[in-house]
């Protein structure tokens, strides 16, 4: 009743706050790009729940899932609507820790280590961000994202809050999946259900995305240097991400890495933000638009998955070959996505591409323009051509196995039944039409949902409209479609795969073991390398104590005649053993001068930095 008593909130002009929770009360703000956010989340949990009333059928924790998903779904939209990076960080927590629980959903060993891999992670990022709080509300005073802004507009300095930016990102670009924090991402997706592997490509994923627009926009903004980082995370990441999907043979396991290669494509939205300055509408737009539709994408690429794997129960590509060639409705919607995530023309993805493609060139001209030298932006808009060329040869790879080769001779004959209720037919073909409608009507639908979240970054839209369908806009377009058609027939169809005696195509698996970084790199160097080190150092400081301790007692504690035993022998830890009359030094009192000393030593280079 106390507590209840002392929280107070107040409703004003689209802000909320509760005040007394922590000493920093809680603190929202809705409108714009930040409604439009919520309205995606809510549409987006809709289906979902709407689809897994069939795909939990006959899972003994169903209740289970609903609940946390519920759950998620709050903190989410807490996330969304923080006007400060404390009420921000409150819910980005709840829904990281939360999320584990769909993670685990399976209890399979596989996920259970992947459950692992995600919350360690997770728990990271978590600290680290929160270490960029305490030093960003100590050195500005404030922790509302609009004023944080503010203080460092005015600053004459901004060198010393790039550190603190970068730990505050360093959560946000954990939980996006962002090279090289992405090693929880292809495994978790692949071994949650496909309900929890779609909400957390659709929504939880981006709001790490969410976590960097906000620092680009309202902490650094149109900061070419803070910027220029951005776009180097956005790069290596959609190739990188691109190349994984590629090599895969696990059907959400290629969507798992797609998503990581579209979110690279974000953060290359973001990272022309800042190089552009004022003249970023575009690239605000194309993220906005971009964020929207790899929702969109990732909704039905996963629920088709899901869909596979209820009549397979696996989606290794060589045991799902040929499952959707007489499911013309399962084969035309996930075709609608691959085109869209591809960036076809008519498709909604060609107008979002088509803008970030739009704010490179344009900041190329810029450069050259100024008489400085473009050619660093030139490989750089090389590079996110290649990375649509290989998004549309993985989105073939896939889309060939499932619903153009031969049927797997081993599928089950499971898969001529019925594969769709009533109700999952109504979101495949609602959610197939929407694509194409977006993507017809650029104008009347994809740039009016963009005006709408313009106003978060500091913008407008340009009175003037592209025309898409201009050979200069197309252009970009079509070299991708070459570059994933010479991917696809010169190395997947080449490499990746071949027929066996039976006729039958064969993908295979031929990514290096040694280029994963989560076994190769990660797990020994947190589980073997660092403990051993740690170990070695407490030994060596236990053994300088204990040989301290022997001196004290040989030099001080000693008399003529006979030795001088401390009575308080417990704090100091030597004590004679009866039987064997030796002197003997209890490991207690080295370790805890040793945390001691730790402790002291952090708390000292705190203050101090």
């Amino acid at each position: 009743m106390e507590l209840a008593a002392a929280l107070t909130a107040t409703q004003m002009g689209g802000t909320f706050s509760v005040e007394g929770i922590l000493g920093q009360g809680m603190h929202f703000k809705g409108g714009g790009f930040r409604t439009l956010l919520t309205v995606l989340t809510a549409m987006v949990w809709f289906l979902v729940t709407v689809f897994s009333k069939e795909y939990f059928a006959q899972s003994k924790h169903r209740s289970r899932y609903l609940l946390f998903s519920l759950m998620i779904e709050g903190a989410t939209m807490g996330v969304f609507l923080a006007a400060d990076f404390f009420t921000m960080f409150l819910f980005f927590e709840g829904m990281s820790l939360a999320s584990v629980v769909l993670v685990i959903q399976e209890e399979t060993k596989a996920a259970v280590r992947a459950a692992q891999t995600y919350l360690a992670v997770a728990v990271l990022g978590g600290l680290v961000t929160l270490m960029g709080i305490f030093l960003l509300y100590q050195k500005t005073g404030t922790l509302e994202m609009d004023a944080v802004g503010a203080v460092i507009a005015q600053s004459p300095e901004r060198s010393g809050y790039y550190g603190i930016g970068g730990l505050l990102f360093f959560g946000f670009a954990a939980k996006a999946g962002l090279v090289p924090l992405h090693v929880w991402l292809p495994n978790v997706y692949t071994e949650a259900p496909a309900p929890a592997s779609a909400l957390l490509s659709c929504v939880l994923s981006k709001t790490g995305v969410f976590g960097a627009m906000v620092l680009t926009a309202k902490v650094f903004a149109q900061d070419a240097v803070w910027g220029s980082l951005m776009l180097t995370f956005g790069i290596l990441t959609m190739l990188w991400g691109g190349i994984l999907a590629v090599f895969s043979v696990n059907l959400k396991r290629t969507l798992a890495c797609s998503s990581m290669s579209q979110v690279g494509f974000l953060m290359v939205g973001i990272g022309m933000q800042g190089l552009l300055g004022e003249e970023n509408a575009w690239a605000v737009a194309g993220t906005i638009l971009h964020f929207w539709n790899h929702s969109l994408w990732k909704l039905m690429l996963f629920l088709a998955a899901g869909v596979i794997y209820l009549q397979v129960r696996d989606l290794d590509l060589n045991r799902i070959k040929g499952f959707g060639r007489e499911k013309p409705l399962l084969k035309i919607t996930f075709l609608m996505a691959v085109l869209g995530i591809s960036g076809i023309p008519l498709w909604n993805g060609y107008i979002s591409k088509t803008l970030l493609h739009e704010s490179m060139v344009e900041y190329i001209h810029l450069l050259e323009m100024a008489g400085q030298r473009a050619w660093h932006m030139r490989v750089a808009e090389g590079l996110f051509l290649l990375a649509g060329g290989l998004t549309l040869a993985y989105m073939t790879k896939i889309f060939v196995a499932v619903f153009v080769d031969q049927g797997n001779s081993c599928l089950p004959a499971a898969k001529t039944g019925v594969y769709l209720r009533p109700g999952n037919q109504m979101v495949f073909a609602g959610c197939g039409i929407f694509l194409l409608i977006l993507g017809m009507l650029p104008h009347q639908t994809q740039e009016r949902l963009a005006a709408i979240g313009m106003d978060f970054f500091g913008t407008q839209m340009p009175e003037h409209t592209i025309a898409y369908a201009t050979w200069a806009n197309v252009k970009g377009a079509v070299i991708s479609i070459w570059l994933g058609a010479a991917i696809y027939l010169c190395f997947v169809r080449m490499v990746l795969m071949r027929t066996d005696e039976n006729g039958e195509t064969v993908y295979l698996d031929r990514w290096p073991k040694w280029l994963n970084l989560e076994e190769s790199v990660y797990r020994p160097l947190l589980l073997s390398v660092l403990p051993f080190i740690g170990a070695f150092f407490a030994r060596v400081a236990a053994t300088l104590t204990d040989g301290c301790l022997a001196l004290l007692r040989m030099f001080l504690f000693n008399s003529d005649n006979a030795k001088v035993i401390p009575p308080e022998d417990q704090y100091f830890s030597i004590y004679t053993d009866g039987e064997t009359d030796k002197t003997v030094y209890r490991e207690g009192f080295a370790r805890s001068l040793l945390l001691i000393g730790l402790g002291i030593t952090v708390a000292m280079l705190y203050l101090l930095f």
